[in-house]
This record gives C-alpha cells, structure tokens and sequence, in this order.
C-alpha cells in the first residue's frame, strides 16, 4: 500500500518524530511504500474560506504554498497517518493547516485507512484529537486502522514499538 504520513512535531528527535519513523520502518519493513513528511517544516497557511477552490479555482487552492507538495501526495496515498504532538488538549496546529487546506479537495480519493500517533508528557489529554481524527476518518469514509497514544513514561519504549507494528500489521 502506499502511506503517507504527516509528522507534525518541530521537534526532529523528539517523541512523534520517533513514533512517526517507527510506523515508517515498520511499515516499509512489511512491504509498504512509505513517504513521511514532517509537516512542521512546511510553510501552510490556514484555510482562508474564500470559496475560491469551489468556485473559480475548480478544486485548487488559491494558495500557493508549501501545500502544492502535499496535495499530489495526498491524491496518492492509500492510507494516512497523522503523528502529532499534543501541546494543549488537541491536534498541534502544524498538522491542522494541512487537514484544513483538504477542503478544497474534499476528501483524499484514496485513502482508505488512517492510523494516528499522538505524544503529551500528560496522560488523559488525547481526547479532543482523538474525536477529531474519528470524525476525519468518519468524513472521509476511511477505517481506522489505530491509534496510538504515549504520554511521557511511555515514550520510545519497546510497548509503544509493539503498538505501532499492531496497527501496522491492521493494514
């Protein structure tokens, strides 16, 4: 299958990016083509709710910005994983502007299956981006093929590992 993920934390060795090339070995090593992006690197704007993609612009965005990359990736892809950071009870704002700037095109006309990584140093505060990536998967008519959460004890341990390669093994 082919997987993009988007990475979203600025932090390169920090514990989504860790998550995020787990899920990328794992998923290779199981036969996948894999292309991860760390988003948080990107120039995105947010969704200007000009309506230009739904009326003049055909689906296009009239922003030209680091999303041109994404959006051919985007139509590609089979399955989709978001890796992010929570710093504050819900998805990092690095990977909202690339779900958001999907409005244009609606919904991805391959992906099939999602999976989502999240890190915090606090327990019980994935509540909020969990229920956004479930109505996500919800919209997009995508399964959900995991998610995987790991507060501060649990970062880069073997556990956390043994749950990527699960939803890995989902696909």
């Amino acid at each position: 299958m082919n997987i993009l993920i988007l990475q979203a934390s600025p932090r390169a060795k920090g514990n989504t990016a860790w998550m995020a090339e787990e899920y990328k070995n794992a998923a290779e090593a199981a036969g996948h083509q894999v292309t991860l992006v760390n988003v948080s690197k990107k120039k995105i704007a947010g969704c200007l709710a000009c309506e230009y993609c739904h009326n003049k612009g055909n689906g296009a965005c009239i922003q030209k910005d680091d999303m041109q990359e994404l959006y051919p990736l985007m139509a590609e892809a089979e399955v989709l994983v978001l890796a992010a950071p929570i710093y504050y009870f819900t998805l990092c704002a690095q990977i909202q502007a690339p779900i958001q700037r999907m409005y244009c095109v609606n919904a991805p006309a391959k992906v099939k299956k999602m999976a989502l990584l999240v890190s915090s140093y606090s327990p019980g505060v994935y509540t909020g981006a969990t229920a956004e990536y479930h109505d996500i998967c919800n919209y997009w008519h995508a399964e959900d093929s995991g998610i995987v959460t790991a507060k501060n004890d649990e970062q880069k341990t073997e556990a956390t590992k043994l749950k990527i390669q699960a939803i890995v093994n989902n696909l």
